[in-house]
């Protein structure tokens, strides 16, 4: 496999990540310093010419990420110049076995998520007498969900726990709820999205919608979300009341973005970053961040942790955008193109519109003509879009891993690495 390119145009990538990663808080100076987010001498005037840059950055390290017969397939893995304890050295393993710690998230975690959906299925039955509205409710807490909020979340917890000398059975019950609480807010947005979208496959299975009527659909996705909130409540935590309050705010708020779009491609790209960010990383990022509160983390602990999350969510999104143009139906559970047929143009379609612009009057009128899916689909694989994709969402998993190295070694702490790995070269 060919090498990415040279350390320069790596820095530049990482560098347009960090300056859009700060757009999305604001934190004091010397928080940012103590765990290496320093200002950086370019400054960019609104988050559309940030975006451009990082656009630009990424195509053109990206574009010399071949391998030696010149393709391209996403189980391929450029090596990333680094040293040792850094993400790219985890990277000599095949397609879906372990990086070098050998540790399994979810077998380290086995205890805490054995009972993660039956916990949340009594919790949605201890606060209704309506059976059909339970049995809507628990669809999909079935068991047969990736997890990888609850599992993110408890790893932070636990990491943190350890770095702190803190081993409490009261914080990591309090910090549990908090996984728990994640996975609920993610699944009533599920339950929302398949009314939205008239989905009619998820999971391998008929989508919520389809079984029942879209007006139960939607008061039990409302139920989820009353249900998770009596039980942030209970956390008697103001400030993690307040940060995953903003989780529901920014989720509603990134499904409103994702049903518009933008005339001109820097703009597209921007608002492509932030609806990513509101619909899929605040969830992960703020449920870590809420752990860290718990265990009366310091700002730069607290801070270390949101912004492990941000970049793991972000990296989650751009992988699941990808393999929505790689993958199989059977693997996805659910169908191909999917994103497309719904009129959506995610990082590899804007990516490949540089090389294809005749894209772009298809965006703007959401592949609603006949032909245009296909043709966009097409056009995706005949560029560089998907090789580009994946490569800012392994900048984002190699600063997750940057990040993850700032907390005290512990088989948690590792984990949180791994689980980098996981979300970067995940198939479904």
């Amino acid at each position: 496999m060919a090498s990415i390119g040279s350390s320069r145009i790596c820095a530049r990538v990482h560098e347009k990540l960090c300056q859009w990663g700060h757009s999305q808080i604001v934190k004091k100076s010397t928080v940012r310093a103590k765990i290496g987010f320093y200002p950086s001498i370019r400054n960019f005037t609104d988050d559309t010419t940030k975006a451009q840059a990082l656009k630009n950055a990424v195509a053109a390290a990206a574009a010399q990420t071949t391998t030696t017969s010149g393709c391209w397939h996403p189980c391929v893995r450029p090596e990333v110049p680094g040293t040792a304890r850094t993400f790219a050295t985890m990277r000599t393993q095949q397609p879906g076995s372990l990086p070098e710690y050998q540790v399994d998230p979810y077998a380290l975690l086995e205890d805490d998520l054995r009972d993660v959906y039956g916990y949340i299925r009594n919790a949605l039955r201890r606060n209704t007498f309506q059976d059909n509205l339970y049995e809507i409710a628990t669809y999909y807490f079935d068991g047969h969900g990736k997890a990888i909020r609850p599992m993110v979340t408890i790893l932070m917890a636990r990491a943190i726990n350890c770095h702190m000398y803190k081993e409490n059975s009261g914080l990591i019950a309090s910090q549990r709820e908090v996984a728990m609480i994640s996975e609920m807010i993610h699944t009533a947005s599920l339950v929302h999205d398949d009314v939205i979208d008239q989905s009619d496959f998820r999971r391998g299975k008929p989508s919520v919608n389809v079984k029942w009527n879209h007006k139960k659909v939607t008061m039990a996705g409302d139920f989820i979300l009353a249900v998770a909130s009596m039980m942030i409540a209970r956390l008697r935590n103001n400030e993690v009341t307040s940060v995953l309050s903003q989780v529901v705010s920014d989720l509603v708020q990134g499904e409103f973005m994702q049903l518009g779009s933008k005339e001109t491609e820097n703009e597209r790209f921007a608002h492509y970053l932030q609806k990513t960010y509101r619909k899929t990383a605040s969830l992960i990022a703020n449920s870590v961040k809420s752990v860290a509160i718990l265990a009366e983390g310091d700002e730069k602990i607290t801070e270390i942790s949101y912004q492990y999350g941000r970049n793991l969510g972000l990296a989650f999104q751009l992988v699941d955008d990808l393999l929505d143009f790689v993958s199989s139906a059977e693997a996805m559970g659910k169908p191909t193109a999917a994103d497309l047929k719904l009129g959506l143009a995610t990082a590899p379609v804007l990516f490949a519109c540089e090389k294809y612009p005749e894209l772009n009057p298809m965006i703007m009128r959401r592949f609603q003509e006949p032909g245009d899916v296909e043709k966009a689909f097409e056009l995706v694989h005949k560029s560089r879009g998907l090789q580009q994709t994946q490569f800012l969402a392994r900048q984002h998993c190699q600063e997750a891993v940057r990040l993850a190295n700032l907390i005290d070694e512990s088989p948690y702490q590792k984990g949180l690495i791994v689980a980098a790995d996981y979300v970067l070269n995940r198939m479904k």
